[in-house]
């Protein structure tokens, strides 16, 4: 038993050594934390930017008019068969896409980017 707990131990020490030896701290310059998130987030927000411009929002633009033509067909075949033709939700849809389509141009002004 006592052997056991001698290796276990020595396994807890060398694991703490590694730890410390392979750890490498990260220091703000001078120690200006602000500064370096600021300095990260100016070289990284155009990447951000662009990729939600040509990949986000493209991609809410497809489900959204997928989503808009299957309701609007969906509302149509319900005319058909009752002769009440249901707005609300074809309407609700065609002003989100209208929403994320015009999107690019004004929401990088709000976030001040």
């Amino acid at each position: 038993m006592k052997k056991k707990t001698t290796r276990i131990i020595f396994m807890a020490i060398i694991m703490v050594a590694m730890m410390s030896v392979m750890s490498i701290s990260a220091f703000a310059d001078g120690g200006n934390v602000a500064g370096a998130i600021e300095g990260t987030w100016k070289s990284a927000s155009g990447q951000i930017k662009q990729v939600v411009n040509n990949v986000v929002f493209p991609i809410i633009d497809v489900i959204l008019a997928v989503f808009f033509f299957a309701k609007l067909s969906m509302s149509y075949f319900d005319y058909r068969k009752s002769g009440h033709f249901e707005w609300a939700a074809p309407a609700i849809l065609f002003a989100c896409l209208v929403f994320t389509l015009t999107a690019p141009t004004y929401v990088w002004t709000i976030i001040n980017i």
